[in-house]
């Protein structure tokens, strides 16, 4: 029986970090604004080049939906 103890993984955050200057959610802003992140299901993901791929098919899909839409 070994006499160490096993320890859990170490802490991410050190007691040197300093943060009291921080300001929370400074980017958050700039973030959401610029992103927007849609994860395919593996299945579909195979079908799809890359994201210019995705793109052209869901401009395609829209068009079709809008002049469906307008024939309405």
């Amino acid at each position: 029986m070994s006499s160490k103890r096993e320890r859990g993984p170490e802490p991410e955050m050190r007691d040197e970090y300093d943060f009291s200057s921080g300001v929370k959610g400074k980017y958050a802003g700039r973030f959401a604004k610029g992103s927007n992140v849609i994860v395919l299901d593996p299945d579909v993901a195979e079908v799809f080049g890359d994201t210019k791929a995705v793109n052209e098919a869901l401009r395609l899909l829209a068009r079709s939906a809008r002049e469906s839409q307008r024939a309405s």
